[in-house]
C-alpha cells in the first residue's frame, strides 16, 4: 500500500464534502419556488437563509487550507494538454495513448482550478449581497452578483458531479479518500509518474 493523502488532508476534504452539501442544499432552496421544500432540511426559510452564507463561507476557508497544500501539485503542464487531447480515446475504453500521469491527471486539475474559480466567485458575490453583515451597496451591482453567484454555484455543482463520478468509475480511487492508501498496482496503473517519485522517495 501507498499513502496517497494524510489523515489531516482526509479530514480536510469530507468537511468540505459537508460544507458543499449543506451550502448547496440551502442555497438551492432559494433557487426556484420549487425547490424551496428542501429548507426544511434546515429547519425552514429563515434558518436556510441564516445558515449559507456561514456554511459556504467555511468550505471556502477549508477549501483555500487545502488549494494552498495541493496547487502546487495540480500545475498544468504539456503532459497535460497532451492527455486532454486523447481523452476521448480513454472514455471509450483505450488507454494505450494516455501519457503517464502524475498524482493528478488532467481531468483532476481541471477539476481542481473549476473548484478554484468557482469559490472565488461564490465568496465575492456572496459577500456582495450577504444583507446581515453588509446591508449598504448598490442594486445593479447586488443583482449582476445574484447572476454570477448562480452561476459560480451551477459550475461548481457539475464540477463535484464529474468528480465524483470519476471517483466511481476508477476503481480503487474512494480508498484514497476514506483509508489514505492506494495499491501499489492502482498507483502504476493510473498514476505512473507519481508511482515513481513515490518509489523513489528516501524512507523516513
Amino acid at each position: 500500500m501507498l499513502q496517497r493523502y494524510p489523515d489531516a488532508q482526509r479530514m480536510n476534504h469530507w468537511l468540505i464534502a459537508l460544507l458543499f452539501f449543506g451550502a448547496g442544499l440551502s442555497g438551492l432552496a432559494f433557487f426556484h419556488p420549487s425547490l424551496f421544500f428542501l429548507s426544511n432540511l434546515f429547519g425552514g426559510g429563515p434558518w436556510a437563509r441564516i445558515l449559507h452564507p456561514y456554511m459556504g463561507l467555511l468550505m471556502v476557508l477549508a477549501f483555500a487550507v487545502l488549494a494552498v497544500q495541493l496547487w502546487k501539485e495540480n500545475r498544468w503542464t504539456k503532459t497535460d494538454t497532451e492527455w486532454v487531447r486523447h481523452s476521448k480515446d480513454m472514455l471509450a475504453g483505450d488507454k494505450s495513448n494516455m501519457p503517464p500521469a502524475g498524482k493528478y491527471n488532467a481531468g483532476q486539475k481541471g477539476i481542481f482550478w473549476l473548484m478554484v474559480v468557482c469559490l472565488a466567485v461564490l465568496l465575492v458575490t456572496g459577500v456582495m449581497f450577504w444583507h446581515a453583515w453588509f446591508p449598504e451597496g448598490n442594486i445593479l451591482m447586488r443583482r449582476v452578483a445574484v447572476l454570477l453567484h448562480a452561476a459560480a454555484a451551477t459550475g461548481l455543482i457539475l464540477g463535484v458531479i464529474v468528480h465524483i463520478y470519476a471517483a466511481i468509475w476508477v476503481k480503487g480511487t474512494i480508498r484514497a479518500m476514506t483509508r489514505g492508501t492506494v495499491t501499489e498496482t492502482w498507483a502504476k496503473h493510473n498514476h505512473p509518474l507519481w508511482y515513481k517519485e513515490v518509489k523513489e522517495r528516501p524512507r523516513a
